[in-house]
């Protein structure tokens, strides 16, 4: 399966990964009454619980969005006559933008795609943070986290429009890190992993990905599903 994808990069406006949100309330605010899928909030204030279809990312200082489906198409509608943007009240000149739309491929794939996250995955919750405290040894760990990303990435085809009816393998190699989030500590994990299911450039993938976290990036092609980990 085939869809729409858009990716907007900024490369004269240099952020800290930390001021993805923000990116995110600037465009919110400023295009507030064009679409929810830029803010991910209804007109009555709700909010849309549901896979981002627009994304606000800083990577190696530049800021990036990131747009599936409609939210490619917005994307790809708004911001080709954007002249400036404006953050904290400081207003920022575009005096260059690569935008890039294109239609990648979802769905399973015949090998594991290797993959690293180019921005922090945020993979834990309330309960799979206790099961991820409790465990006693890195490969109990390590297969809790591979089992998040795979529901991960089933969740975020889902809300693509696809239905996988394939089992789905992952195998990860992340290491925590702390990062502040809403004024909290926050453990999220760094470094690579692999699955056999295509992710498009930069789709974010876990926690918060409207935010920019979880931004994966495929590096290589591993032929083989590795043995268990014990």
């Amino acid at each position: 399966m085939r869809i729409d994808a858009t990716v907007v990069r900024f490369p004269d406006v240099k952020l800290a990964a930390r001021e993805a949100p923000k990116l995110r309330g600037f465009f919110g605010t400023f295009f507030r009454d064009r679409s929810p899928l830029l803010h991910n909030h209804f007109e009555d204030g709700a909010t849309r619980y549901a896979y981002p279809l627009v994304q606000y990312k800083v990577i190696d200082g530049t800021p990036h969005l990131v747009g599936a489906l409609e939210g490619a198409r917005l994307l790809f509608e708004l911001f080709v006559s954007m002249r400036e943007i404006e953050i904290e009240g400081t207003r920022v000149p575009l005096r260059s933008k690569n935008i890039l739309h294109w239609k990648p491929e979802i769905g399973t794939a015949d090998r594991l795609m290797r993959y690293r996250f180019a921005t922090p995955w945020m993979a834990l919750n309330g309960k799979n943070y206790l099961d991820y405290a409790k465990a006693k040894s890195e490969g109990e760990r390590r297969r809790l986290l591979s089992a998040v990303l795979v529901g991960n990435v089933l969740s975020m085809y889902k809300h693509l429009g696809l239905r996988v009816e394939e089992r789905l393998f992952a195998d990860t190699t992340v290491r925590p890190r702390q990062t502040k989030f809403k004024n909290r500590n926050m453990t999220t994990f760094v470094g690579e992993f692999s699955i056999n299911a295509l992710i498009p450039e930069l789709f974010g993938v876990g926690k918060s990905a409207s935010r920019g976290f979880g931004s994966a990036r495929l590096t290589e092609e591993r032929e083989h599903i590795p043995e268990p980990i014990r």
